[in-house]
Parts: C-alpha cells; sequence; structure tokens
C-alpha cells in the first residue's frame, strides 16, 4: 500500500476514509506471525504497524488531531498509528524539559539543541543513530554540514527538520542596476563600486540626492556574510598550529573591518545602523532609498510584494545574488541547515528491532506522498490540482479547514534530502531564490565549532558576544581603532574567552575521537 498510494481524489478519499478507520482498529493488534517470534529479526518488525507518539511544536490554534484525513493517509502509508501532542511553540522548551524530567518520554520529541537536550543525549535519554542512517534511502543522503552541526560530541541523536543551508543572499535594486549600466557585483571591487553609483550616481534618476547603497540594521548578520567573503573563518577557524580560534583573531577578519569602516565613512551605509529597529530594516529597499540589503533568498520576493502587491514578472525591479568573490574565491555563509530535530527516546523505544521500526518510519515520511499531504493535505479535500497547478482551497475563506485537518503536520517532517512536496505558482524572484540556495551550497563555509558545547559559553555567552560585537560596531563608526579592537579581545579573554578557546578544542578532540 505504501508505494502505491498517492494523493487521493474526491472519490477515492472518501472510499479510502472508510477504510483507514477499519485498517487502523485492525492493524493495532500485532500479527500473529509477530507475536509467534517473541521480538521477531529486524526485517519482520520493519513491516509491523505499531503506534508511534511524536510530541513536537504546534503553531495552529486548534492542533490537528487523529480525524484528519491527512493524518490517516500518513498513517496509511507509513503503515503506523500516529498519536501526536501539540505544545504550543511558545511554551514548548518549558515542556520539553518538564517531559524529560519525568521520565515518561514518548517514542519521539522534537528537540532543539539546548543544554538539557545535550545532557540528556549523553545520559543515553536518547538513541545514538549514528551508525543507522546509512541504512535508509532517504536518511542516509543527510547533508554532513547540518550533521555536523546537530551532533553531540560527534554523535548523531536525532534526524533534523531540514531548512536551507544556502538560504543567505542579497537583494539589490535590478532597476538601479539597469539605469546606471551596472551588472551583478562579483567581486568585493564590483560590490563597492555598486555601492558607491547607488549612493553618488543618482540611481534613481530623479536629480536628487536622495539614495545610499546598502542598509543595515542592529542585527550583525550582514557583517558576519560579508567577513567571509574576505576569507575571515565562519565564527572560529584553525590558526597555523590547528588550533581552534574566534573569527576576530585572524587577519581577514581585521580586513573585513577596514572595508565596514570605509563604506560607512562614504556614506555607502546607513549612518544610524547601530540603532536601526530590525522591524524597519527593510523599509528603505521597499520606498527606494537604499538599493541593497543581505538577509535571505526568499526575502527578496517579500519585499518585491511589498513594493508591489501581486506584481507580474514585468514589473519586477529587484535581483538576488549568493555572495561576491573575494581573495579567497566565493565564500558564502550558510544557516544552521536546521530547525530542531526529531529525537527517538531511549526509554519507549526499548530494543534495537524497534528502533529500526521507528527510524524506517522517519525515513518513510521524507516520501514525496507524505510530504504532500502534510504540507497540503489531501486532495479534493484540502487543495484540487487545477491546469496542473496546486490550489490550497481550505486555505480560502479564513483557512479554517487547513488549520485543523493540514497546518503543524508538517511539524513532524524533515524534507531529508529535499523538499518534494508540490508548490503552489511561483514568480519569478522565488524561483531565483530558490535557484540561489541550491547555487550557494556548493560554497558554504561551515563553522568547525557549530556542534561543539562550552560550559563557559553556556554561562557567559551574552557576555563574550557582546564585547566583540560592540567592540565591532564602535570601530565602523570611528569610536576606536585598531588598539580599540586589540583592548576588547584582551577583554574578551579575560572575562572567559581563554576558557572558551580551551573548552571548544578540548570538545573538538573529544568529538573527532568518537568519530575516529
Amino acid at each position: 500500500m505504501k508505494k502505491s498510494l498517492r494523493l487521493l481524489g474526491p472519490f477515492f478519499a472518501i472510499i479510502m476514509l472508510v477504510a483507514l478507520i477499519g485498517c487502523s482498529n485492525d492493524a493495532s493488534q500485532p500479527s500473529n506471525d509477530s507475536s509467534d517470534s517473541g521480538e521477531g529479526s529486524s526485517e519482520d518488525l520493519s513491516d509491523e504497524r505499531m503506534e508511534v507518539t511524536i510530541m513536537t511544536t504546534s503553531f495552529a490554534p486548534d492542533p490537528v488531531d487523529n480525524s484528519s484525513p491527512a493524518l490517516q493517509a500518513i498513517e496509511e502509508y507509513t503503515n503506523m498509528d500516529i498519536n501526536l501532542q501539540y505544545v504550543a511553540n511558545a511554551n514548548y522548551e518549558d515542556r520539553f524539559n518538564v517531559t524529560l524530567a519525568s521520565g515518561e518520554l514518548p517514542h519521539i520529541m522534537m528537540a532543539t539543541k539546548s543544554a538539557s537536550f545535550i545532557n540528556a543525549a549523553r545520559d543515553g535519554a536518547f538513541w545514538d543513530i549514528t551508525d543507522y542512517l546509512d541504512e535508509y534511502d532517504n536518511l542516509s543522503q543527510a547533508n554532513d554540514i547540518v550533521l555536523n552541526n546537530i551532533s553531540v560530541d560527534g554523535r548523531i541523536y536525532g534526524v533534523y527538520r531540514s531548512r536551507p543551508l544556502g538560504r543567505n543572499a542579497v537583494t539589490i535594486n535590478k532597476e538601479w542596476l539597469d539605469n546606471l549600466g551596472l551588472d551583478i557585483p562579483e567581486t568585493i571591487d564590483d560590490f563597492y563600486e555598486v555601492l558607491r553609483a547607488f549612493t553618488y550616481d543618482d540611481p534613481n534618476q530623479s536629480g536628487q540626492d536622495d539614495t545610499y547603497g546598502m542598509v543595515v540594521s542592529e542585527w550583525h548578520g550582514p557583517w558576519d556574510v560579508m567577513q567571509l567573503w574576505f576569507g575571515a573563518p565562519n565564527a572560529w577557524g584553525f590558526d597555523e598550529d590547528g588550533q581552534l580560534k574566534p573569527t576576530f583573531m585572524f587577519d581577514e577578519y581585521r580586513e573585513a573591518l577596514e572595508f565596514f569602516k570605509k563604506i560607512y565613512d562614504e556614506g555607502l551605509v546607513n549612518e544610524d545602523f547601530a540603532v536601526m529597529d530590525s522591524g524597519q530594516w527593510f523599509d528603505p529597499i521597499v520606498n527606494g532609498t537604499a538599493g541593497v540589503a543581505i538577509d535571505v533568498a526568499d526575502q527578496a520576493n517579500r519585499l518585491q510584494n511589498r513594493i508591489k502587491e501581486g506584481y507580474t514578472d514585468d514589473e519586477i525591479t529587484l535581483d538576488i545574488f549568493g555572495g561576491v568573490e573575494g581573495p579567497d574565491g566565493l565564500r558564502l555563509m550558510p544557516t544552521p541547515g536546521y530547525a530542531g530535530m526529531l529525537a527517538i527516546s531511549t526509554t519507549a523505544v526499548k530494543t534495537e528491532d524497534e528502533l529500526r521500526r521507528v527510524l524506517q518510519f522517519l525515513n518513510d515520511l521524507n516520501d514525496e506522498v507524505p510530504q504532500n499531504l502534510s504540507y497540503n493535505g489531501v486532495e479534493g479535500i484540502h487543495h484540487e490540482i487545477i491546469d496542473g497547478e496546486l490550489v490550497l482551497t481550505s486555505q480560502q475563506d479564513g483557512g479554517e479547514l487547513f488549520d485543523k485537518e493540514v497546518m503543524d503536520l508538517n511539524q513532524f517532517q524533515m524534507a531529508i534530502p529535499e523538499e518534494r512536496f508540490m508548490k503552489g505558482p511561483q514568480t519569478a524572484l522565488q524561483q531565483k531564490a530558490d535557484q540561489i540556495m541550491e547555487e550557494n551550497l556548493e560554497y558554504v563555509i561551515p563553522n568547525p565549532a557549530e556542534p561543539l558545547v562550552s560550559p563557559t559559553y553556556t554561562e557567559r555567552g551574552t557576555q563574550l558576544d557582546n564585547i566583540m560585537e560592540d567592540a565591532r560596531i564602535m570601530y565602523i563608526v570611528g569610536q576606536i581603532d585598531e588598539a580599540g579592537i586589540d583592548e576588547a579581545i584582551e577583554l574578551w579573554l579575560n572575562s572567559g574567552g581563554t576558557e572558551y578557546i580551551e573548552e571548544i578544542n578540548e570538545a573538538y578532540q573529544i568529538a573527532q575521537d568518537a568519530q575516529s
């Protein structure tokens, strides 16, 4: 049944609903063959229907329950009885910790890489699935960078919920480029020239001094992205002795700082960036004051809609590119590549055979049919295919049916190795964003310390981060010079940074030993 099920048409959906009810009741009991063979081999158990409880986040007012035809169809496809325990996203971390402390864990828990999860994984509360992933056609294709990011001491304790790894990009005013006879910049020098021209060469042809190159807000992300263009490490890098050190201890970081100060001094970036509310960040792009913003690739379509709601392709004024080349070529900042992970409890899933059955279930959820059901629901009930295009009918008239029967089913979706669900009509900018995110994957630079845990940073991380982020801002705006950066680094080291570096290197070695 699993491999032959397709998105259900209206008539077939009614038949399936009846069949699912009967199937679910009958299949909840173990088969005679399984009962006769005790625990059974892993091969037998891999096809056996079992009940699985999943605890995960919820965003809908009334989360999906077992009456959802989309959930029932997922159960039929995966041959599992799914019991959902939804928790409001705002309260999830607290509930996770309470559940963890109770010892009564569901089979699968959505987990963030919090200190409590890390400690629980180390204490054996969740299965180490590192050596099992290669047994499954979808899970075996998980991205190595993301696996590294979610690892604990070099081991994997959950299946990550995938998010675009190459999502960071640059949105640029295409109309201004055309007016000035410029192309999308390819190098740092090109990028500087575009910012200069957007500021001083009347890109909007107004005859007024009313534009500038790039808008940045109080959020530090754009500076982090641009640092990599100059060859600086992504947060942490290896020095000449093979030791991990933070990015601000590398010469390339200083080169990036010089560039940042230059574009600030020349008025190519907004003077108030350090205090600009992130909620107002993109207003200058929308109102035609600034020409460049560094955020995520899919931001461009949202901004274009703010400029002209429901725009057509011939009204596009924005464009997107991944980044520009520096001395070491194209180097791009990745996102973590995940939003939590699905961890398998060792108390609810007691045997290796049961673990393999649950892993097979998670693997099957990544197939096209369950992905479509999780995001789009059942054809004829929640959506229609009209002229080959997806129309989410259940999102019309307030979307109550979609919220009740489909929304949040994607909260236990992983999309490994890719998104396979059908999407509605996409604008040219959305298509370009998808293309850019895919192309970026070849050039992203991972943070080697991303998965590593430091007790000092857990305790003093905010203080340590603020020291260097404040110093970077003060250097850009001219309040300190290079000697001031040196003093900030010394303060950072004396405020716990020295211990932080030592702990990161120790944790890295432990992770390397665990993988060997």
